[in-house]
């Protein structure tokens, strides 16, 4: 039994579309971002990386969470890369419009709603 994607209790890691995709779970606090920098850092290392963070699978999401999301951000502008965030859950969404990350990095309700809207969007929202 392989397991391709480094699998944490906090975070799975997989590819889609071309994308890496990083699937945040559970508690999103402190100790759950100390896990996650590693890969996180790891996925955002190389030129013009594409990533997605995925946070439908997050039960609690604090400032810890914003600082992942920002990091993110912050190594892939540098690197020329693009990001993509996919959240649904009211309070977490509540969270990014209160601190306007959400206007940064507008989150889609799905993995297909993210990787569809690439540099050239077509049809309507």
């Amino acid at each position: 039994m392989r397991n391709p994607a480094p699998l944490t209790r906090h975070l799975r890691v997989h590819r889609d579309r071309g994308h890496t995709v990083l699937e945040f779970r559970g508690e999103i606090d402190i100790a759950a971002a100390a896990e996650i920098v590693p890969h996180l850092d790891h996925a955002t290392s190389g030129p013009e990386p594409r990533i997605v963070i995925d946070l439908r699978r997050v039960e609690f999401f604090d400032c810890s969470g914003l600082r992942l999301l920002y990091r993110a951000r912050r190594r892939v502008l540098d690197r020329d890369g693009q990001l993509h965030l996919v959240c649904a859950h009211p309070l977490t969404l509540r969270v990014l419009r209160l601190t306007g990350l959400s206007r940064l990095l507008p989150p889609r309700p799905t993995l297909d709603a993210a990787l569809g809207q690439p540099e050239a969007t077509s049809g309507s929202l």
